[in-house]
Parts: structure tokens; C-alpha cells; sequence
């Protein structure tokens, strides 16, 4: 028989890579079903587009010139024009043109029917109604044809695309005032321990104030969530149960604190108890060893480590990619830097280690910031960016690259 008295093996530790893969493919099957909302153009900015959205019509929906100038027949020069008038944007189609003629044409204006080039102003010389233009002219030289930029039916804006100003200005080009999005996400951010109490509260040595929680609220409405903050957990398990019962509600939860081996640590338990089902418990990487991902229902659940340090780090590197697929997002890649070391620096291998640095101004150049460990907010606050120290290397010198995750 077993002794019940013996230590419980640890639970299988993954390389943050294979962590961030299982989170993924875990997460993934969840998104088929996705709730959308409809909001106003003025509000669609950053958020997710649920549908495609194809061109009503041919873009741009007549031929125009490129240039302010002349159009003209382009067999027609070399040689001398006579001007038939001018034309600008906004106004209606001219009449054909014919041989021999030129019409002063603006930026945007319509391209007669005859005109198959456009010389700029710069190049011609003009006395009274006639013009000089003393070089040739390529066939349809500066001028947009119809269709060009998009044809009618054409997809402009594919869906699941996070929507940026220059979609703004495609939506309203097509007269799209309400837009058809993906819901935000609802996350549930749950802070756990005795010793920590709200911001309005005078902390006591032992005790800190909530920055977890603000910080993951940040982080959540960046990667496109709508963040709830829960009440604090102290370390007592009825408790606990009930606010963990309370954020299984919501589309994602997430737990700070209480996710190591200590006597404690009431966290993975108390879930356990709930009806997670685990994931992983541990990830090879320092800060946030003790992650924990597991699932319920369909709805992804997080411990990160308590340290702001660790859940921050934590929360991009598997949080984040959880977050953005029940966003809709379709890009969830890690974007990594790489950038050079302005000074020799050491680490201890045997875990991949996220520490805080900062990129000088041209991106090319990193200087490690050193810190205290993870609960390190002041540290943090200087940093721009993480670097990223494998496992299986100990040193840099001076010039030697490295990877570098920046922050959100």
C-alpha cells in the first residue's frame, strides 16, 4: 500500500511554448459558437468584426485622375491642345473628348470618356486655351481606374478582423453606421490571501493593497475582454469556494495567488472541487512556475501566481491567447523581438526566465533592469519589454542577441 503520509509527485512541468500551445488547441474548439452585438461606427474601433464586409459597389466607382493636369489622348502629344474646360472632384461626368483637345482636370476628378492619360500640370505650358505638352504620355499614366482598388462584391474587411482606423474609414465609405461585432468577452479576475486589502485601505507592513487585480483588468481590456473584479479571497476554503463558484460564471476566470504547494495554497483544490479539469499545473519559466490552465464547461480557468511580476508574464504568455480566441481574434501569435545586449549579463539556466528590460529608442539596443524578484512593481514600471533567457544558455556578452517579448 501507499503511504498517505508521502510527498504527491509534482505535476509534469512544460516548457512555456508547449504551455502556450495547450492552451491554444485547448481553447480553440470553444470559439464555434461565438455571441455578437451590433454597435455604432463612432464605437467600433478595437473591437472585432463578426461578419465580412464585401463592396457595394466598384471602388472607385468611375475612372479619376491621379494627378492635377490634363487629360488628354495619349497619341495626341507631343503637340499643341485646345483646352475644352476644366473639371474637379465631385463633378459629374464630362462628354467624351476628343482628338486634339485637353481638359484641365483636378486630383479626384472623373476621366472623360476619350482621355486615356493624364499629364501633370508641372510638365505642360499654357497660353490661353491652348496647352504644350512637349513629351509623350504612356497609355492610362495617373489615372485610377474603375475598380482598381476593389471590385463590386470584392471583400474588403474579412471577418474576425480587429478592427483599426483604417477599417473605420472603409466602413464608413460604405455607409456602414452599425457594425455587427464579437461580444467581449466576460472576465472574471479573482484575487486571493489574507494579506491583501483594497486601495482605499491604509496597508499595514504585512499586508498589501490590490494591484493584481487593476493590472489584469488593464491587460483584459486590452486583449479585447470586459473585466469584473471580484472580491478579495481570503485563505479560508468555504470562502474561496463561493467566489470561485461566483467567477465559473463568467467567460474566463482568472486567479491570482494560491496556486503553489504551500499548506495555504487552497487554490487548484478548491477548483478541483468545482469540476476543473487541469491542463497543466506547471510551466518550466521564472517568473510563474505555478501556473495552472484548466477548463470547465467550455470556459478556460487560470491561476497565475501572485506576484505582480508573475502575472503579468503569465497572463500574456497563456491568458492572452485564450482571451483573444473567445474575442474572435484570428491573430494570436507571440510576436518576439530580438534585440542586442549593451552589457554583459548572466542568468542560471535550467528555466527559461522573462526579466524585466528596456530597448533604447531605436529598438536595437537592451539594458537589463535589475529587479528584486516578481512582487518588483517599481522594476516593472521601468521596463519596456521583457527579455527572454533560455534555458539552456548562461551568458551574454556585450553586441550578443536575444529575444524580447514587449509589454502590453
Amino acid at each position: 500500500m501507499s503511504d498517505p503520509s508521502a510527498p504527491k509527485p509534482r505535476p509534469t512541468a512544460f516548457d512555456f511554448d508547449e504551455a502556450r500551445r495547450i492552451v491554444i488547441e485547448t481553447v480553440r474548439p470553444f470559439i464555434r459558437e461565438l455571441k455578437t452585438e451590433h454597435v455604432a461606427l463612432t464605437y467600433a474601433h478595437g473591437r472585432v468584426l463578426a461578419e465580412a464586409i464585401c463592396a457595394a459597389r466598384d471602388y472607385p466607382a468611375l475612372e479619376r485622375s491621379l494627378r492635377d493636369g490634363y487629360a488628354v489622348q495619349a497619341k495626341d502629344v507631343p503637340g499643341t491642345l485646345l483646352v475644352r474646360g476644366e473639371v474637379r472632384a465631385g463633378d459629374e461626368e464630362q462628354s467624351p473628348l476628343s482628338s486634339g483637345q485637353a481638359l484641365e482636370i483636378m486630383t479626384g476628378a472623373p476621366v472623360p470618356i476619350g482621355a486615356d492619360a493624364v499629364v501633370m500640370i508641372e510638365h505642360v505650358t499654357r497660353s490661353g486655351d491652348r496647352v504644350k505638352i512637349d513629351r509623350p504620355a504612356d497609355k492610362d499614366q495617373f489615372i485610377n481606374k474603375r475598380g482598381a482598388e476593389a471590385k463590386l462584391g470584392e471583400v474588403l474587411i474579412p471577418a474576425r478582423t480587429k478592427l483599426d482606423a483604417s477599417h473605420i474609414s472603409v466602413l464608413a465609405a460604405e455607409g456602414r453606421t452599425n457594425i455587427q461585432v464579437v461580444a467581449k468577452p466576460r472576465v472574471a479576475i479573482l484575487a486571493t490571501g489574507d494579506e491583501i486589502v483594497a486601495l482605499d485601505q491604509s496597508p499595514a507592513p504585512h499586508q498589501i493593497r490590490n494591484s493584481n487585480s487593476y493590472m489584469l483588468a488593464a491587460l483584459v481590456r486590452a486583449a479585447g475582454g470586459d473585466a469584473t473584479i471580484l472580491p478579495v479571497a481570503v485563505d479560508i476554503k468555504d470562502a474561496l469556494l463561493a467566489l470561485l463558484a461566483q467567477g465559473l460564471t463568467y467567460d474566463l476566470l482568472l486567479v491570482t495567488g494560491g496556486v503553489s504547494a504551500g499548506k495555504y495554497d487552497l487554490v487548484k483544490p478548491a477548483l478541483r472541487e468545482l469540476g476543473v479539469e487541469f491542463h497543466f499545473e506547471r510551466v518550466r519559466i521564472q517568473p510563474g512556475q505555478p501556473t495552472a490552465f484548466g477548463t470547465s464547461n467550455r470556459k478556460p480557468v487560470f491561476g497565475l501566481p501572485g506576484n505582480p511580476g508573475s502575472s503579468l508574464i503569465t497572463f500574456q504568455l497563456f491568458a492572452r491567447p485564450a482571451l483573444e480566441l473567445l474575442a474572435g481574434i484570428s491573430d494570436i501569435s507571440l510576436p518576439l523581438l530580438s534585440a542586442r545586449f549593451e552589457a554583459p549579463f548572466r542568468h542560471k539556466g535550467g528555466l527559461t526566465r522573462f526579466l524585466p528590460a528596456r530597448l533604447n529608442e531605436d529598438g536595437q539596443q537592451l539594458r537589463h533592469i535589475p529587479w528584486q524578484g516578481s512582487s518588483d512593481i517599481p522594476a516593472l514600471a521601468k521596463a519596456n519589454c521583457f527579455l527572454v533567457a533560455d534555458h539552456d544558455r548562461e551568458s551574454w556578452a556585450a553586441g550578443d542577441s536575444i529575444r524580447v517579448m514587449m509589454k502590453i
